[in-house]
C-alpha cells in the first residue's frame, strides 16, 4: 500500500507541476525552498479539487504576484485553465514576461506551478463563466486564434486600446473576446473593437513622474508610448487588469461567478 500511495503522490507532483522546459518563472535564480514548494502544491491541490467540484471544463484563474493594493487591485496576473487540455487535466495556458526582457511567450503548465512563481500571497480567483461561454472558451483555445492574437512585444502597462505592445492580462481578455459568439475576430484590433462595443471597462493605474521616470530607466518591460497624450499629461494610464476583466465576464454573462481558494 505505501508503494502505491508513493507512485500516486509522484503522478500527482508530475501532473502539478508539468510544463514546458523554460517556461517562464519569477526573475530569481534561487531554487525555490521546501516550505513554498509546499504551498504551492497544497494550493495547486486545493485549486484542483474546487475546479472539479464546479463541474468547470475552463476558468479564468489569477494570483497575487505583487501587492497592487495602492493601485486598488488585488490579482496581478491569470490566465485560462483549460480541463481537458491536449497535454493534460486542468493545465494553466497563459502568457508570460520572458524574465529581464521585452518579450512574452505563451506557456502551458501545471496548477502547482502556476503557484510556484514567488506569489505575495497563496491565494487562487477562479472566474468560471456559464457552460455555453466555457465551450467557446475551449474551442477557441483548441484553435490558432490564441497564437494570432499575441503580440510578444511586451509592456506591464500596455494600452488595452493598442496592438503596439501587449501583457499577459490583455492576451487573456483578447482571446476571451474571440470567443463570443456574436465576435467575427481575425485580429487583435477587431477583438479589441469588439470589447468596446460591449463596454469593457480598463482599471486606471496613477503613475505620478518619478514613479514612471524610474519605470522607463529601469525597467525594460515597461513602456509608454503605446498610450495617448492626455494619459501622460495626467499620469492616469488605462491597462487590463484581472478585476476588470473579472467584472467584464460577470457583466456579459449572467451565469458567470467567482471563487476564491486560499490557504489557511
Amino acid at each position: 500500500m505505501a508503494g502505491i500511495l508513493r507512485g500516486f503522490t509522484f503522478s500527482l507532483l508530475l501532473f502539478l507541476f508539468a510544463m514546458p522546459a523554460g517556461a517562464g518563472t519569477a526573475c530569481s535564480e534561487k531554487l525555490p525552498t521546501p516550505d513554498a514548494v509546499r504551498k504551492a502544491l497544497d494550493l495547486g491541490l486545493k485549486t484542483r479539487s474546487t475546479l472539479d467540484a464546479s463541474g468547470a471544463t475552463v476558468a479564468i484563474i489569477g494570483r497575487i504576484g505583487s501587492d497592487l493594493s495602492e493601485y486598488g487591485l488585488r490579482y496581478s496576473h491569470a490566465g485560462f485553465v483549460w480541463r481537458d487540455h491536449p497535454g493534460g487535466r486542468w493545465r494553466v495556458v497563459h502568457m508570460l514576461n520572458q524574465c529581464g526582457t521585452p518579450n512574452s511567450d505563451l506557456f502551458v503548465e501545471g496548477l502547482g506551478n502556476f503557484f510556484l512563481d514567488d506569489p505575495l500571497v497563496y491565494e487562487a480567483l477562479l472566474v468560471i463563466p456559464s457552460a455555453e461561454s466555457q465551450a467557446q472558451i475551449a474551442r477557441v483555445l483548441a484553435s490558432d486564434l490564441p497564437r494570432r492574437l499575441y503580440e510578444p512585444k511586451y509592456s506591464l502597462i500596455a494600452n488595452p486600446w493598442a496592438t503596439q505592445y501587449q501583457n499577459s492580462n490583455q492576451w487573456l481578455l483578447e482571446v476571451t473576446a474571440a470567443a463570443s459568439p456574436d465576435a467575427p475576430v481575425a485580429s487583435r484590433a477587431t477583438a479589441q473593437s469588439w470589447l468596446r462595443s460591449h463596454g469593457y471597462s480598463p482599471s486606471v493605474l496613477v503613475l505620478p513622474p518619478l514613479k514612471r521616470l524610474g519605470a522607463r530607466l529601469f525597467a525594460v518591460n515597461t513602456r509608454f508610448d503605446d498610450h495617448t497624450n492626455e494619459e501622460w499629461s495626467s499620469s492616469h494610464y488605462n491597462v487590463v487588469s484581472v478585476e476588470s476583466i473579472e467584472r467584464f465576464l460577470r457583466q456579459i454573462d449572467g451565469k458567470a461567478r467567482s471563487v476564491v481558494v486560499t490557504l489557511q
